[in-house]
């Protein structure tokens, strides 16, 4: 006896379904799409991060990297917006710190850095040390008291136990290092590698290492964020030695230890 029409029509009906099925978990799993990590970093780290993008994308195709650069504190005031990124990158571990209530557990010293005296090119006002910045008249700029850099600089001048008269405080050592560079300021207190992005537009009076601090730069991951697993994954390979090499060619000194 021949079928009737409508078992035929539910055969069919189930061959169409088994066809579709595959292909609609293949389109649900997402797994082609690239992800986008927001990356939120101090101003002093625009030239290694500009290279380190395009390593990290040769080891990870499918992660792309969007760096955003300014002051630590702003960086860190992100956090509680609408829009608080993936990884937020400082100039000191206190700031990592202060930001705890937003970032994942597990958090990195990534560079060591240290400080040096800005000043114009040539060095016209003949400072030789931390000493000739408490010379009535000189203009002398330095970070806020707040800020990673002037935390430091303070740190560095309470050791050479000096009090200097400083003519403005910033909000980070590049805009330090830009005042210097205008001639708006005579000698600022930056981070070494700061001065190896000036050029010839700075130089630098070094400060004794017996008088200097190591300044700890830290990443963390964005807690409860689109991409927290891809965002730890990328702080935890700003610890490798790939990306310890990079550090190492822009003048960072590499962490004893991951932490």
């Amino acid at each position: 006896m021949p079928d009737s029409p409508r078992p035929r029509r539910l055969r069919a009906s189930a061959l169409l379904l088994a066809l579709a099925l595959p292909a609609l978990g293949a389109g649900c799993s997402g797994s082609s799409e690239p992800v986008t990590l927001t990356v939120l970093a101090t101003s002093s780290l625009k030239e290694v991060f500009g290279e380190m993008g395009a390593a990290y994308a040769q080891t990870r195709p499918g992660v792309r990297l969007r760096f955003e650069f300014g002051a630590t504190p702003e960086m860190a005031d992100r956090l509680s917006g609408h829009d608080p990124g993936d990884v937020l990158v400082t100039a000191d571990r206190a700031s990592i710190d202060e930001a705890d209530a937003y970032l994942a557990e597990h958090r990195r010293t990534i560079a060591h850095n240290s400080l040096t005296i800005a000043v114009g090119p040539g060095n016209p006002h003949r400072i030789r040390g931390l000493h000739d910045l408490t010379r009535p008249g000189l203009r002398v700029v330095v970070g806020g008291g707040t800020v990673p850099v002037g935390r430091y600089t303070r740190q560095v001048l309470a050791n050479a136990g000096l009090t200097v008269r400083w003519s403005s405080e910033v909000i980070s050592a590049r805009a330090v290092l830009d005042l210097v560079r205008a001639g708006e300021a005579d000698a600022g207190i930056v981070y070494i590698t700061d001065l190896r992005s000036a050029g010839v537009a700075a130089s630098s009076v070094p400060i004794p290492a017996d008088l200097n601090v190591t300044a700890a730069f830290a990443a963390a991951a964005v807690q409860d964020g689109d991409h927290e697993d891809a965002a730890n994954a990328f702080v935890a390979w700003l610890v490798s030695p790939a990306a310890q090499k990079l550090f190492h060619k822009y003048g960072f000194v590499t962490p004893p230890a991951p932490q």
